[in-house]
This record gives structure tokens, sequence and C-alpha cells, in this order.
């Protein structure tokens, strides 16, 4: 599972990514493509590129299951919402999660593998 700032990372030319995330299902919430594709002043030619990079992507949307995740996440750890959704998500999908966000660290129940350039 892909968190906002590792495919900013990744379009911006980020190679040392690109192993650890070849032949793999990336999995991103919907949190995620709201984020990378809301950004204010996004030209055309990032957004196709951005659209591109995501049809390669299974997309999660919330479900009941997510927003209870999400919910006792936020409580427990004073996430920010989008925080508590994204990771969430990882927890429903029993899958790792790949982020440089500091404050995933201190979320003991996902498998967080953490990225720092």
């Amino acid at each position: 599972m892909l968190d906002t700032n590792i495919i900013l990372y990744l379009l911006s030319g980020e190679d040392t990514l690109v192993p650890l995330l070849e032949d793999k299902k990336l999995y991103i919430s919907f949190i995620t493509q709201l984020e990378i594709l809301g950004f204010k002043g996004i030209t055309t030619k990032e957004q196709n590129k951005i659209q591109q990079f995501l049809s390669e992507c299974i997309v999660i949307d919330i479900n009941p299951v997510i927003k209870n995740f999400a919910i006792d996440l936020r409580r427990r750890y004073n996430l920010k919402l989008p925080d508590s959704i994204v990771i969430a998500t990882a927890l429903y999908l029993n899958t790792p999660i790949i982020s440089a966000d500091k404050d995933y660290r201190k979320v003991k129940e996902i498998d967080l593998i953490y990225f720092s350039k």
C-alpha cells in the first residue's frame, strides 16, 4: 500500500523505491487518489502523468470496516483524518504500507515500511 508521499517521490524520479515496488500489486486509498489529484495548480501534463501511474494501482474505497478502523486509530493515536483512513485501509487489506510520514511510526498495528531520503 502506497502513501501519497511515496507516489510523489516516485513521480519526481526517486529511483531507490522502484526495486521495492517492482512486480507488486500496488494499492492506494481513495484518500491518496484525492490528495494527489487535488493539488492546487496541477498542470495537465502532471495530471496525465499521475493518472497513468494511478491506472497501475488498485484504488480501495471506504467501507464500514475501514471506517471503524479509522475511527479507532484517530482516537488512539490522534492522527489526521486522511492518515487514519489510509492506515485503516492498509489494516483492512492486511498489507504493508510504505510511507515517509513520521506519524505512521507510532501506530503499532501496521506493517510499516518507513522511507526516508
